[in-house]
């Protein structure tokens, strides 16, 4: 079986201590939009009033706040999407922009669920995405003091990156063709803060 990106399929290769490897193909991803190619569509998904919840894995970099100060950073390809019409370039583009429609449209928010491995990672998504908010619209800030919930997580699974040699031991193996299989340790542990502005699932 072949699967690529577009297929909203991904392979997960659970690696056991003593070598064993064990693959699901997990189908919960029900569509696939990329940013870079077509920003339009992936803003107006977040815009949606169905879209609930955003998560984010961006690692602990991509939320520019200083190590020194603790200040959002507004490095250039954010202050490209400050400019008056810009076109999103960036995670705080894309979801300020979505936000901003749905503040217009009197929507609700959504959650923001940052799954990066930081302390506090909800407080720094906030710090970030409000920051960025404020530089572009200060009313959307405040307004997303009330519609917007930072739920803290703890995501405890290694899943180092993918190498050339595991997909083709996925195929070897499995015949299983997967551009980018996610191969993890088979411990997994998910802590996460219960604050979300527009309802969850059971995630019980």
């Amino acid at each position: 079986q072949s699967l690529a990106p577009q297929d909203c399929l991904y392979t997960l290769a659970l690696k056991g201590t003593d070598h064993s490897v064990r693959p699901r193909v997990i189908g919960a991803i029900a569509r696939y939009l990329h940013a870079p190619a077509d920003p339009e569509a992936v803003v107006a998904r977040l815009a949606d009033p169905t879209t609930r919840i955003v998560s984010l894995t961006i690692t602990e970099g991509g939320y520019h706040v200083s190590d020194v100060t603790g200040a959002f950073e507004v490095t250039p390809d954010v202050a490209a999407d400050l400019e008056p019409g810009a076109v999103p370039g960036t995670v705080f583009g894309l979801v300020a922009e979505a936000l901003d429609r749905r503040r217009r449209a009197g929507a609700t928010g959504f959650t923001i669920v940052s799954c990066d491995n930081m302390q506090g990672n909800g407080g720094v998504a906030r710090k970030s995405f409000t920051a960025f908010a404020e530089l572009m619209h200060p009313e959307l800030a405040r307004w997303m003091d009330e519609n917007v919930t930072f739920p803290g997580s703890m995501v405890d699974r290694i899943t180092p990156v993918t190498s050339d040699q595991d997909r083709r031991d996925l195929v070897e193996l499995f015949d299983v063709e997967d551009a980018w299989p996610v191969v993890a340790e088979p411990f997994a542990q998910w802590v996460l803060e219960d604050r979300f502005v527009a309802g969850r699932p059971p995630l019980d």
